[in-house]
């Protein structure tokens, strides 16, 4: 196999030299971190070029191993996900990239609908997947599921009080509440598919709800939200499974304390309604030059191997049943596909900011 390159190298894009630092897990989907990196010794069966809102450190291991089975050279770029767009804004037509992975399907929408990414040709891969995966014109595909639920702690909070997500409106759980910003792409996208299922009104009446219901500002990431409920600043922390997952495994004590001391839940939007359920997922950038090579490494992210070094580190769910699952995920409730467009998340992005705006979720 060849040896992980230990000096990162870093390569002109657009004209521009791009700043080298070691990726690492970061709660934030706006760090600024960002290289372009090849991940093993240069190979002999072409160039993937992958601009990718992750920060893992497993992700330069999965490069390797894709690289050492097929011989395709993979240089990557990492950082938040509106950095990435803007600059393959100001790449535009000499933008190197070929592949653009993002961690939610309001983010990938954005991509789109900047004019950013190109149908996906038919593949194999299609056939590991449900329909629902698979954006409606083809422009990225789902390699991961995320959900989006609650955390709380069971000494305050009852069970049925967090059955569905309109119960977090409800007046008698004034103070209990603590969420991030609603700029995150995470609160837009489950508002997005508020919004497809109940309607404008509706949903804005839970958005105002949530803020009457709030302990303190919006602030934080995830895994502050559950912290404060495990301190006692709140009852109810709205969060992404795994966050609670990694602190649930973590090694600190502080973190699987805080997780130990709450309980996770995945609300529904309605009696036979499931749960809000998210992707990380991928796109082909529109001005790739590197097609199959593309083509090919979405094939190999969705074969076994391929989803278990891809979910391990972030403790998402695999989209492959035939994947093993990462540890840690045996202490989350189960959970169904969902019946939601995806699309739907980013199509009512704008209107989601303004719900929120106009509640004063800040």
């Amino acid at each position: 196999m060849p040896h992980l390159i230990q000096t990162i190298s870093c390569f002109a894009v657009a004209g521009l030299l791009a700043a080298c630092s070691p990726s690492t897990p970061n709660d934030s989907a706006s760090d600024n971190q960002e290289a372009e990196t090849p991940a093993v010794e240069p190979q002999t069966n072409g160039t993937l070029r992958i601009y990718s809102a992750r920060h893992y450190d497993s992700d330069r291991l999965m490069y390797e191993a894709f690289e050492d089975q097929t011989g395709i050279r993979v240089l990557y770029r990492e950082a938040g996900a509106n950095q990435l767009l803007e600059t393959m804004k100001a790449e535009g037509a000499n933008s190197p990239s070929d592949l653009i992975i993002a961690s939610d399907a309001g983010a990938l929408w954005r991509f789109e609908d900047a004019g950013l990414t190109q149908a996906l040709p038919q593949g194999e891969f299609e056939e590991r997947l449900s329909d629902r995966l698979l954006d409606d014109q083809r422009q990225w595909v789902g390699l991961a599921r995320r959900v989006r639920g609650v955390a709380y702690d069971p000494a305050r909070i009852e069970p049925d009080q967090v059955d569905e997500w309109e119960d977090l409106a409800d007046p008698s759980l004034e103070g209990e509440i603590c969420v991030r910003s609603s700029t995150n792409i995470y609160n837009l996208s489950l508002m997005g598919e508020m919004i497809e299922r109940w309607g404008p009104e509706r949903a804005q009446a839970w958005a105002e709800g949530v803020v009457n219901n709030m302990a303190r500002q919006p602030q934080g990431g995830d895994t502050q939200q559950i912290e404060a409920v495990a301190a006692g600043l709140c009852g109810i922390a709205i969060t992404n499974h795994y966050y609670w997952v990694r602190m649930a495994e973590s090694r600190s004590g502080s973190l699987s304390e805080a997780a130990q001391a709450t309980t996770l839940s995945f609300p529904t939007f309605g009696e036979g309604t499931g749960h809000h359920i998210n992707i990380t997922g991928a796109a082909l950038a529109a001005n790739a030059t590197n097609h199959d090579q593309a083509l090919q490494f979405i094939e190999w992210l969705l074969s076994p191997e391929g989803q278990a070094m891809l979910v391990d580190e972030t403790k998402e769910i695999p989209v492959n049943a035939e994947a093993e699952r990462p540890a840690g995920l045996d202490r989350i409730p189960e959970v169904g596909e969902s019946d939601m467009r995806l699309s739907a998340f980013g199509e009512h992005q704008a209107e989601a900011q303004r719900i929120f705006d106009e509640a004063g979720w800040n």
